[in-house]
Order: structure tokens, then sequence, then C-alpha cells
């Protein structure tokens, strides 16, 4: 499956369909969030597969172009796009993940090194990439400005990544140990101290793009479901209020985020409209699943 994907990614790739708004030297082609946007829509309709690299592309990729440096650029960009490097993201701790500035993972500098200690939990596609970007603590006196953004490959002796067995049985997710790993200084994206600033940014602009394609994804997946219901004879009242719930609740979630590509678009920096798409985002993905199980009964995991 992880093959698949690159392969996937990489033709996307070449089409120029990857880091549309990065500058065109990195890859891109300058392209709006309104049109990164309806190019997610659509792949989103067209039921494509998520890439392999989608943390990396989506959050590190806007991260170097904005703090990072022309070495650094030029290192991990290329590598990145085709998929020859995967990257996870390196945030969530045991004791920090919605608060996230709560996290503890140190980084402390020894020479032309920083020496990384710490847990990461929660680490999508941990278990198959090769590298992670963590943020971690360079000043514990300072809640949000004693935090920094360093990049560890995964194979450093020190590292350890262990597989977290979901009850389908599969293991997208990791958790990642740090004991004593050392990293190059060179490794540090923008300044010490600057990691919250920058991945509040990254993160921000990342949801953009993605205003419409949950929206889409879901109209699709109603869809199905009130075929399903034809098919097994579900025609009922109960049933057709259930789906039309949620189908007004889709298209208040595609209204939000029309009116957060409305401010990007006018020029304005993001505001609380994606984070409050995340908020819905999360929430009615759930209240769908379990109606889902309600009207279709034990078939509705299907």
């Amino acid at each position: 499956l992880v093959e698949l994907r690159r392969e996937w990614q990489r033709k996307l790739y070449k089409a120029g369909y990857l880091g549309m708004g990065w500058p065109a030297e990195w890859g891109g082609r300058g392209a709006t969030e309104v049109e990164q946007a309806i190019f997610e829509e659509e792949i989103a309709r067209a039921d494509a597969p998520q890439i392999p690299n989608f943390l990396g592309v989506g959050l590190l990729g806007p991260a170097l172009i904005h703090h990072g440096s022309e070495e650094q650029r030029r290192r991990y960009i290329p590598p990145m796009l085709s998929a020859d490097e995967i990257w996870c993201q390196g945030f969530s701790e045991p004791g920090a993940g919605s608060d996230l500035a709560a996290l503890r993972m140190s980084a402390r500098l020894d020479g032309d090194h920083f020496v990384l200690n710490g847990q990461k939990i929660w680490t999508t596609f941990g278990p198959w990439a090769d590298w992670i970007f963590v943020l971690c603590r360079t000043d514990a006196s300072d809640r949000y400005g004693g935090i920094s953004f360093v990049l560890c490959k995964l194979d450093t002796p020190g590292v350890t990544v262990r597989r977290l067995r979901q009850i389908t049985g599969e293991s997208e997710f990791g958790e990642v140990f740090f004991e004593d790993a050392r990293v190059p200084k060179e490794n540090l994206v923008g300044q010490i101290g600057e990691g919250w600033r920058i991945a509040m940014t990254v993160l921000a602009y990342e949801r953009g793009a993605m205003s419409l394609a949950f929206a889409a994804r879901f109209e699709r997946d109603v869809q199905r479901l009130a075929q399903a219901c034809k098919e097994i004879g579900r025609t009922d009242a109960a049933a057709r209020e259930k789906l039309a719930r949620l189908l007004v609740e889709n298209e208040v979630m595609r209204a939000n985020g029309l009116r957060n590509l409305a401010n990007l678009a006018d020029g304005k920096k993001p505001g609380p409209e994606s984070s409050i798409e995340k908020l819905v985002w999360s929430e009615f993905d759930k209240r769908f699943r379990e109606t889902a199980l309600e009207i279709l009964g034990a078939g509705g995991q299907l």
C-alpha cells in the first residue's frame, strides 16, 4: 500500500500538482489558496488515494520555504516531493496533545549538536517514515518562546520507533522515543525559540487548502449511505431525517470553508475559521459513522 501511494505521489509531482502554492523554483506554480482548494476538492471527489508524504508536503515544505535556510530547502524539498524520503510529524506527546505548549521533549545544545530526549506519540506514518520534524523544548522557563523546530532522521542512534496497533489490526501510528539522540545543529529550522511560531503559522495556512475537500468527501459518503439505505429498504421517515441532518451539517461545514477561503483570497491571515473547521470536521466525522450504524446496523461498519 505504501509503495502504491509513493507511485501516486510521484505522478502528481511530475504533473505539477504538489506544492502548487509554492514558488516555481521549489516545484510549485504559485497557485492561489482558492486554486489549491479547488484541486483538493476535485481529488476528494475522485476518491484518489492519500499521498504518503502529506505531512512533509503539507507542513514541513511550507515551513522550510518560509523559515528554513537555502541549504535546507535544497536538501529536503526535492526528495520530499518525489516521495523518496517520507516525513512524519513529532508534535503530540503523552502529556501534550490538545495542550501542545505543554510538551516536555528537550533539545539541549552540546557543541554543534542538539541532544534530544523525550517521547512523541500518535505519530502518523511513523512506522515507515525516514525523517521526523519535532517540536522540542530548548528553554524550560518559557512556555511558548522556549520551543524549537528540529529535523531528525529516524535511524539516528538513540531514536526508537514503536508501532501502535489499532483495533483494525493496522499500525498507521507509532510512538517515537529519543534517548540522547544527537542531531546536527544545522537541522534547526529558523532560530532557537521560534518553533511555536513556525508550527502555528504553517498549521493555519495548511488548513486553507483543505477547506472544501472535507465537505466533498462527506458529500460523496452521504450519497453512498443513501444508496445503501435504498438497497436494504430503509426509506422510512426516520432514516430520511437522519440523512437530511447529515446533508445540512455538511453544507454548514462547506460554508465555513468558503468563508475561510474568502478571507485568504482577500489577503487576510488565517483566523479562527480554520480552527472551527477542524473541530466541526472531527465531530461530524464521528456523528456520520454513528448514523451509518444506526441506520444500517452492523453492516454500517462497511
